[in-house]
């Protein structure tokens, strides 16, 4: 079984994530959420398994160009994954899934992709 990367194909984060994954070999899924969506059961296991805070993308463009009230609405884990479910772009991304369901990694960071999939990069 592959790992599933949750993510919308023309972020840039998500193309370097998985540019790196490809360059790697490491076998994966796509989940695109602007196709398929995120469910509100995978939001509410995501919260379970870390922070909404982590997992709200308010670096964004989408978070930055909501109004101010509903920005401050959001203040647990209910709210924030309505916010999610309405305006899936808010989702910080890429999110790495094990086969297991289990989050691996929130992001983009090519050292703790090494270490997470145990590469050594000798280039």
């Amino acid at each position: 079984m592959a790992y599933v990367v949750y993510g919308i194909p023309n972020c840039n984060t998500v193309k370097k994530a998985l540019n790196w994954l490809n360059d790697h070999q490491i076998a994966y899924e796509f989940h695109d959420y602007k196709k398929k969506s995120v469910s509100p059961d995978k939001l509410q296991s995501w919260t379970q398994q870390q922070p909404w805070e982590k997992l709200l993308n308010r670096a964004g463009t989408t978070w930055k160009q909501l109004p101010e009230e509903e920005k401050s609405s959001v203040l647990q884990t209910s709210q924030a994954i309505d916010l999610m479910l309405r305006k899936n772009s808010v989702i910080k991304r890429p999110i790495i899934e094990d086969p297991a369901g289990r989050i691996v990694a929130v992001g983009f960071d090519e050292s703790q992709y090494a270490q997470l999939f145990r590469v050594n990069d000798l280039r």
